[in-house]
């Protein structure tokens, strides 16, 4: 990526290829690998607070952040049409996982199915934080599937649904695409001042803290209401933001605008050689041709021909030397009339 190296994204990057394709796998990626439905049946989402931690974290976050900061270009206004493009899709199917979420937990096994919802929400920590910690770590897709077999009861099967799982899961995914808006709209202000590793960084830690009271529920340590995970994340934007820094330069950048200007002289076109152009129009506009000597020229030194010796030669004549030979005698000895200072 051309700004960030965020592990996630990259490795995404990698099969999917153009930026929105991209951020659609990224804000996809918690409907598919099961991260979302576990959350959901494991009861994150039962509080408003909860809603939102799952939102920006899950569904928004560093990823997101760095592919719409890193790697789409286009005005915002094409920006924000992809994300509401791609919303459309998140939050509908966000609704539907959410409305089978009863069922699950009717023959699930729930103290022990949070126990790996927490730990699913620690390894996307782990491997957000680090690339090479997240080679050694199972996928959450595996861990969601050990946590399905170890706390399944197929006694309490039933399908159910509720609205409120259905209202819950779809807000949850439209905070996340309201995050993915905010980021796009303010990209042009944020692009070169948000340094997205050190908020790639404070995100891991973030989604730490949202997975401790989970993993900590059986010995009741902190179980609390307070958005912990969110005062993690504002604390971390906070840090990674720099308002002193200018934008990135971007190629093909406006050089009407401060800091955008080519360098060494070059013209905006890429044109190196456009002033030395310039500066021999205006030599040949004086009248100077490229063969006449440099105004600033030394004198010709003693026993050189000069140029008024070029018409002697021409005539089959000797040319004269600068300055006389002498012979050690004074010129001006026998006749001082010649002598300038009498």
């Amino acid at each position: 990526m051309s700004v960030s190296r965020h592990p996630v994204a990259l490795r995404l990057e990698r099969r999917v290829g153009s930026a929105t394709k991209l951020l659609a796998t990224v804000m996809v990626l918690p409907l598919v690998d099961g991260i979302f439905p576990a959350l959901v049946v494991a009861g994150v989402m039962g509080t408003a607070t909860g809603i939102v931690e799952t939102g920006i974290l899950i569904f928004g976050g560093s990823a997101t952040a760095a592919v719409i900061l890193a790697e789409m270009d286009g005005d915002r206004k094409q920006m924000v049409s992809s994300v509401l493009l791609i919303g459309a899709v998140i939050v509908p199917l966000a609704a539907v996982e959410a409305a089978f979420a009863p069922t699950f937990r009717g023959f699930l096994n729930l103290p022990v199915f949070e126990r790996f919802a927490g730990l699913v929400i620690l390894t996307i920590a782990a491997k957000t934080a680090s690339s090479e910690i997240g080679e050694h770590l199972p996928s959450p897709g595996v861990i969601i599937a050990l946590g399905l077999v170890a706390s399944f009861e197929p006694a309490g099967f039933a399908i159910e649904t509720s609205p409120e799982y259905v209202v819950n899961g779809a807000a949850a995914a439209g905070v996340g695409v309201a995050f993915a808006l905010t980021i796009a709209v303010l990209s042009p202000h944020l692009r070169g001042r948000v340094d997205i590793d050190r908020f790639r960084f404070g995100s891991a830690v973030a989604l730490g803290v949202l997975a401790l009271p989970i993993l900590l529920g059986p010995f009741d340590l902190m179980q609390t209401d307070a958005p912990i995970a969110l005062a993690v994340l504002a604390v971390t934007a906070l840090f990674a933001y720099d308002p002193n820094a200018g934008p990135s330069a971007e190629p093909g950048a406006d050089p009407d605008r401060p800091g955008d200007a080519p360098a060494n002289g070059a013209s905006p076109d890429g044109d190196a050689s456009a002033s030395d152009d310039a500066i021999a129009d205006s030599d040949d506009a004086d009248g100077l041709e490229p063969t006449d000597p440099p105004l600033d020229a030394p004198p010709a030194e003693p026993g050189h021909i000069v140029d008024d010796d070029v018409a002697v030669l021409a005539n089959g004549g000797e040319p004269s030397e600068t300055d006389e030979e002498s012979d050690g005698t004074d010129p001006f000895a026998e006749d001082d009339s010649r002598a300038p200072w009498l």
